[in-house]
């Protein structure tokens, strides 16, 4: 069964979700991060995705509070992104209670650096973020655009052992309108021995189980959580 991994998304200290990665178009939450964590974890779930929405933007991390006080008070795995660029952004990540770490831009300004990370830190412990636009990779919190394919850019790091690979198609994300299942389906048939981390557009169970059937291996959601439209019972039910 698809692995179910919330995402919380932390803006000056506070849950934040953005519609389609615009810093503009921001709804803030109520709930700290530990104590939605908590509730996570009270439902089965063993594994969040943490995202630095300030580490995104300004291209080194920078709630690392907030990783250390979920990492402090749950059992959770916590997979940290958010501007993570050199060797120490890793080490002080591990250092604060990540189990695992998520990278995008560097994978496209550094190659040679983030290959070296899947040898020195293991490719279980590294997920390449490729994160699209009309197939087309975007970088620095989805405010640069380039021209690099998606599949040449996992193909590259393919070659070079990776496993884990987290796609946002960023015209789907949050606006709850269901995600890019053919963009999954043709990258899980592409790479069948890849670890598909699905983000973006998820707005019911029924859509959970879709990404199941065209061979996506982990689903990341925030949005549809956060407006109700997958209850903790849901959550419950799935993990």
């Amino acid at each position: 069964m698809i692995e179910i991994v919330p995402s919380i998304s932390i803006l000056n200290g506070k849950i934040t979700r953005l519609k389609q990665g615009d810093y503009s178009d921001e709804t803030v939450y109520k709930d700290s991060p530990v104590d939605l964590a908590r509730k996570f974890e009270d439902c089965g779930i063993t594994k969040i995705h943490l995202v630095d929405l300030d580490g995104a933007k300004k291209g080194s991390p920078v709630n690392y509070h907030a990783l250390e006080a979920v990492s402090n008070y749950t059992k959770l795995k916590i997979d940290f992104s958010g501007g993570i660029s050199t060797d120490g952004d890793i080490s002080k990540a591990y250092e604060y209670g990540a189990h695992s770490v998520t990278a995008a831009s560097v994978a496209i300004e550094n190659q040679k650096l983030f290959a070296s990370w899947l040898l020195s830190y293991g490719r279980e412990k590294i997920t390449l973020g490729a994160d699209v636009l009309d197939k087309k990779i975007a970088i620095k919190g989805w405010q640069k655009s380039t021209d690099i394919d998606l599949f040449e850019h996992i193909n590259y790091y393919y070659m070079r052992g990776l496993k884990y690979v987290k796609t946002t198609d960023i015209a789907k994300d949050g606006i709850l309108e269901g995600p890019n299942f053919e963009l999954y389906q043709e990258i899980a048939l592409e790479f069948p021995d890849i670890h598909l981390m699905a983000s973006g557009g998820v707005r019911s169970v029924d859509d959970i189980i879709h990404l199941d059937k065209v061979g996506v291996k982990s689903v990341i959601f925030g949005r549809a959580f956060y407006e109700g439209k997958l209850t903790l019972d849901d959550i419950k039910s799935l993990a």
